[in-house]
């Protein structure tokens, strides 16, 4: 049974952001059961705190708040709503070092890259507070005599946001600013691994002044929560960020109800270097693009193809600098954290184990760490067979594989040779291999001699089974929209 006190967390310099229950038409709701579920600390193993674990019928309740909103909020005039979420923003960045600190301890990622999902989410909010008073509609001249076209743009209605464990906040933000910003109210379910975040956001929007029922958080274990979402008429969009498998699954459930998908699944990011590449930066890149969040990103380098002829010189400057990467605690603020869960290590020694027994080198890592059981080395593995299941796999974890190429044909179809497209990395100086490489790669973002490449304004999402829709820019927005078609006569 949860305690109705706001839970003891000593780091925060404003306890009341650590919350406990889940936040349903504007109140504090514990699970009519008295359930809860444990969230611990990868780092440690020890517990992080309790939250709700509601019902399939509380769930649908969070469904009910946000239909009875939805009449009023997308009334609002879209100034009103852009200076409500100009507040949320302007709340997180006042309490960014707690947010982030909350999000270490239940995610273990290093506390600076914790600061910057703190500023990478939020602005996203602000960027939809923005966009949110400027809705894109194509005008239309009248086909018909006498007659006058309009189209509106309007939103879809309720919307379910379902987020994952590795981005806690960036993921919630990217998809409520979006749909808020669009008139839709929400009913969210953040990964019960991680729900202190998507708490501590509910705490901030309604200081910042979000009406009851337009942002529900509903805690509890996913195929409880999120089936009757799917199953229910009202929810009008899905938006959802976690692996494929679990995307083909809420597709299927969602066929009957017919409801618009956005779906950031899987990715397998191939990272190619070709000679001639500048090889400081390629090294340098090739490294945030592998270990941020100690790889748990689906964005991540999976496969790293290099030229023959630099193959060695790369290989020997990424196990180097690779060996210089600190591992511990997120909050010491170390290069690499611990891994979520058991089953991120464990797929993290099948994939080197089955790349060794198939011929690949280890050049570095390769086992657990000693500082606990979630913990593993930073792991490079080199000249990795073709048949290797790192190769064709999602690793999701600090293994980088890494094999030579010889000619541009043969290496733009090993990295399309995959059911993902997600992004890819080039590293290359010649101009026409730019282009021919960007147009041939069968993926939904291309990044040239760098790895940052998605931010508030740009459309975020992948091709083939990495997803649908795109999240972030306008494009994000009017995922959340119908368009009306209007024909009127005067006479």
């Amino acid at each position: 049974m949860l305690d109705t006190a706001i839970p003891a967390r000593p780091d925060l310099s404003e306890k009341r952001l650590f919350r406990a229950f889940s936040y349903i038409g504007g109140k504090w709701c514990a699970a009519a059961s008295g359930e809860t579920i444990n969230v611990t600390d990868p780092a440690t193993g020890d517990l992080v705190g309790e939250v709700a674990s509601l019902s399939a019928g509380e769930s649908r309740g969070a469904v009910d708040a946000a239909q009875a909103a939805f009449g009023a909020w997308a009334g609002l005039l879209p100034q009103e709503r852009s200076v409500i979420l100009r507040r949320w923003f302007d709340l997180m960045l006042a309490h960014r070092e707690d947010l982030a600190r909350i999000m270490v301890a239940e995610q273990g990622k290093p506390l600076s890259e914790a600061r910057g999902e703190i500023d990478y989410g939020a602005a996203f909010v602000e960027f939809y507070a923005e966009e949110s008073k400027r809705p894109n509609i194509e005008g239309v001249t009248s086909h018909l005599p006498d007659a006058e076209v309009e189209l509106w743009r309007e939103p879809v209605g309720v919307a379910a946001l379902i987020t994952p464990w590795n981005f806690p906040c960036a993921m919630l933000t990217r998809k409520a600013g979006a749909a808020l910003a669009a008139g839709c109210t929400v009913v969210c379910h953040p990964s019960a691994e991680t729900p202190f975040s998507a708490l501590a956001l509910a705490e901030l929007a309604e200081r910042a002044g979000i009406p009851a029922g337009v942002f529900n958080v509903v805690t509890g274990h996913a195929p409880v929560i999120v089936e009757p979402w799917t199953k229910d008429a009202r929810v009008r969009a899905l938006s959802f960020t976690g692996s494929t498998e679990i995307g083909r699954l809420l597709y299927r459930q969602s066929a009957d109800t017919v409801k618009r998908l956005v779906m950031e699944l899987g990715g397998h990011a191939p990272v190619i270097v070709f000679k001639g590449a500048d090889m400081d930066n390629a090294v340098a890149e090739t490294m945030k693009a592998k270990w941020a969040t100690s790889g748990q990103d689906c964005l991540g380098a999976n496969r790293i193809y290099v030229e023959r002829p630099v193959y060695e010189e790369f290989c020997a400057r990424f196990v180097e600098a690779t060996q210089k990467l600190t591992i511990g605690p997120g909050m010491e603020d170390c290069d690499l954290g611990p891994l979520m869960n058991e089953k991120a290590v464990a797929k993290q020694e099948e994939h080197v184990a089955d790349a060794l027994a198939k011929g690949a080198q280890l050049a570095c890592g390769g086992k657990r760490h000693a500082l606990g059981p979630l913990f593993y080395e930073a792991t490079v593995l080199v000249d990795v067979p073709e048949d290797a299941k790192i190769l064709h796999e999602e690793t999701f974890g600090p293994v980088a594989a890494i094999l030579p190429f010889d000619t541009e044909e043969e290496v733009i179809e090993k990295a399309n040779a995959s059911e993902y497209g997600l992004v890819a990395y080039i590293h290359t100086q010649d101009p026409r291999r730019i282009y021919r490489l960007s147009r041939a790669l069968q993926f939904g973002m291309v990044a040239v001699n760098r790895t940052k490449v998605t931010g508030a304004p740009i459309p975020f999402g992948g091709m083939k089974q990495s997803g649908l829709g795109r999240e972030g820019s306008r494009l994000g927005m009017e995922e959340f929209t119908e368009i009306k078609y209007v024909c009127r006569d005067w006479a």
